[in-house]
């Protein structure tokens, strides 16, 4: 069993146990009576320079805890201070120590596009998210086979949310684009094993349509990083670690998005990297 299919099985038995709270057609009304999220697109889209998604992150399981956070909304308020376009809520409790609340708190607190950033396999979660308050929601192609991941697009375009579809190599790239996705995250971590590889963006950002957003995920690590990503033509990073682990996350974003704007244009020579883990 591979770490990815050992986080899906506890998503699963965590669904269930909320599935048996609160039935999918009471979920769904929520979610409907929300409304449709603005569209995230526009928001994600690299113009005048690198967008950064900042996250709500106190754990993982590649480094184990990384931070209390006892306020989410006021770390996400400090984000959006620093100039972030977006904020990634994770909310998968088992390995991640994240929670609904977690993004109901941000939501309230900020006015910027909210990720939910979990493991999602089932349309329960999708109408949750919006529910929550969610406008965007993470579909990682390596946990959706066969025709599940085109299911899960209809009902995030359903439920009025923008899907970040993540992939890792060639052949998941190659699937997001076939089933339409308008962005398409590329994470440097192999969810299966949890390495990472700072060249996959690289190999795979030519792959990725031109009208489709497209978002660096893992290994920023710090400003260099960041003039990297936006060099090789990402629209915009994903970024957890490396904030909630620094001393002030609102300049720590500020400083990505700075070094954003200044990278040289995509095709120019590799800046190269230096920093933390992220």
């Amino acid at each position: 069993m591979t770490v990815l299919d050992g986080i899906i099985e506890g998503v699963r038995e965590d669904l269930a146990r909320r599935r048996g709270a609160v039935p999918a057609d009471e979920v769904r009304a929520r979610a409907l009576a929300a409304g449709p999220a603005p569209d995230a697109v526009p928001m994600l889209r690299s113009v005048s320079g690198l967008r950064v998604i900042a996250e709500v992150k106190r754990s993982s399981p590649a480094h184990g805890p990384l931070a209390g956070i006892e306020d989410p909304g006021a770390l996400a308020v400090s984000y959006a201070a620093g100039g972030a376009a977006a904020i990634s809520v994770l909310t998968e409790g088992r390995r991640f120590a994240g929670s609904l609340s977690d993004l109901e708190s941000v939501r309230s607190a900020v006015r910027l596009p909210v990720l939910r950033k979990d493991f999602v396999v089932d349309p329960y979660q999708v109408w949750e998210a919006r529910a929550h308050g969610a406008d965007l929601v993470l579909l990682i192609v390596a946990a959706l086979d066969g025709s599940r991941l085109t299911d899960l697009l209809a009902v995030v375009r359903e439920a009025g949310l923008t899907a970040l579809v993540e992939v890792h190599d060639e052949p998941e790239t190659e699937r997001a684009v076939a089933a339409g996705a308008r962005v398409i995250g590329v994470n440097a971590r192999d969810l299966r094993a949890l390495r990472v590889d700072s060249g996959v963006f690289g190999r795979l950002a030519h792959r990725i349509p031109a009208d489709v957003v497209r978002i660096a995920e893992s290994g920023v690590r710090g400003p260099r990083d960041a003039a990297r990503y936006a060099a090789l033509g990402a629209d915009a990073i994903l970024v957890g670690t490396s904030l909630v682990t620094g001393g002030d996350p609102g300049a720590a974003v500020a400083a990505l998005v700075d070094a954003g704007r200044r990278a040289p244009m995509p095709g120019a020579p590799d800046p190269g990297t230096a920093g933390t883990p992220a």
